[in-house]
């Protein structure tokens, strides 16, 4: 049931954020979508911090940027674009495990 949680909230990520950093996609709309991601996983009741795999590993990095970091530093900074489209890219099924991608359960 997890896995199935992750696979689909990537693929939905990589479509909101790809969209957000092409300039398609309201910030407050990729906000949204990461507390309500949020939400669903506390229904899940896990408890265990460690992730699955490294897709979850890369997943839960990104929605960790997203609230991190300002609108204007996603928009603008291009060292944290291009990670964070390397991230992307992994989620999608391209590239390697990006190292710089560290992320735990909420």
């Amino acid at each position: 049931m997890l896995s199935r949680f992750i696979d689909l909230k990537s693929r939905q990520l990589v479509f909101y954020l790809s969209r957000f950093l092409r300039g398609h996609l309201p910030y407050r709309e990729l906000h949204l979508f990461v507390w309500d991601t949020l939400e669903e996983w506390s229904q899940l009741r896990v408890y265990d911090l460690r992730p699955e795999s490294f897709k979850e590993q890369v997943f839960w990095h990104l929605l960790y940027q997203i609230e991190y970091w300002s609108e204007p530093e996603l928009r603008h900074n291009k060292l944290l674009r291009r990670e964070l489209q390397y991230c992307l890219g992994f989620l999608y099924g391209h590239g390697e495990l990006p190292l710089s991608c560290v992320g735990v359960r909420p």
